[in-house]
């Protein structure tokens, strides 16, 4: 199945029932797949120090924040996206203007060390076991040059006192929802995976997660956008199902959801400038 701008998409050969949630919502010419939205992925960027850098983004998808990314003029942007189809996608994006794209899991990107000055990753740590989230992070950290950032946006359950057993019960519900056995941690927990990793973090933003609200698909997507979203979701039923039941589920547990971006830096090479003493993201 190919998305509603004619692009072909993973898993274009599961149904609309069994797909993940994410490629779901891309089928049905959703652009902007990040929990905090446009605006915290916008504040994320501004605080990362892009123009003049060499940027890596891990997984970008179909490419939306490339875009984003380009717009600050980096000195270059290479995107490590594991899925061929999605690559294919993103190198179309940002090839005129001198990025490339490789076929590489995240995890495992090729990149020598010390390689680039940002890494950027929206939306997939949330996604992935805590090897998998440990393997990515240490990643980063190794491509980073010393005094390099690592900008993040990803899903966050909140309180950070919030109780074992719901959040146990709200990655369950994401789960079944989404149909992607979804790990978000608290704010505290991500500081605290970056901070294992040696990581330091500069900047932290939150945002309602509220991925569905017809004020954030307006935000995000135009009016254009929005209204060609709102038209294929009318006319394929059983995705409008799936869609109705995973705003379902982020409205029963928006107390516990919110969308959260940070920037951390790896230590040496001097003072970061990216980063705006006391203030927040976004």
């Amino acid at each position: 199945m190919v998305s509603a701008r004619g692009q072909q998409l993973p898993s274009a050969d599961r149904d609309d029932a069994t797909v993940a949630g994410h490629w779901l919502l891309a089928r049905l010419g959703k652009r902007v797949l990040r929990p905090g939205g446009i605006e915290l992925t916008r504040g994320l960027l501004e605080h990362a120090g892009l123009p003049g850098s060499d940027v890596v983004e891990l997984a970008p998808g179909l490419g939306r924040t490339a875009t984003e990314i380009l717009a600050h003029q980096p000195r270059s942007y290479l995107g490590a996206e594991k899925d061929p189809d999605a690559a294919r996608s993103v190198e179309r994006i940002v090839g005129a203007r001198g990025g490339t794209v490789r076929v590489a899991d995240a995890a495992e990107t090729g990149l020598p060390d010390d390689s680039a000055d940002v890494v950027i990753g929206e939306a997939m740590l949330s996604m992935q076991n805590d090897a998998a989230k440990n393997a990515i992070i240490a990643e980063a950290a190794r491509v980073l040059r010393p005094g390099g950032r690592y900008g993040i946006h990803e899903l966050a359950l909140t309180p950070n006192s919030i109780d074992e057993q719901i959040k146990a019960d709200v990655q369950q519900a994401l789960a079944t929802s989404i149909r992607v056995n979804a790990r978000p941690l608290t704010v505290a927990e991500w500081m605290q995976l970056l901070a294992e990793h040696e990581l330091v973090v500069d900047i932290i933003s939150t945002a309602p997660m509220a991925l569905l609200e017809p004020r954030r698909l307006l935000a995000d997507e135009g009016l254009i956008g929005a209204l060609r979203f709102a038209k294929n979701l009318a006319l394929h039923r059983d995705a409008r199902r799936r869609v109705l039941a995973m705003r379902r589920t982020f409205r029963q547990h928006r107390k516990q959801l919110a969308g959260v971006a940070i920037v951390a830096h790896k230590p040496g090479g001097g003072a970061n400038p990216a980063v705006s003493k006391g203030k927040g993201c976004c």
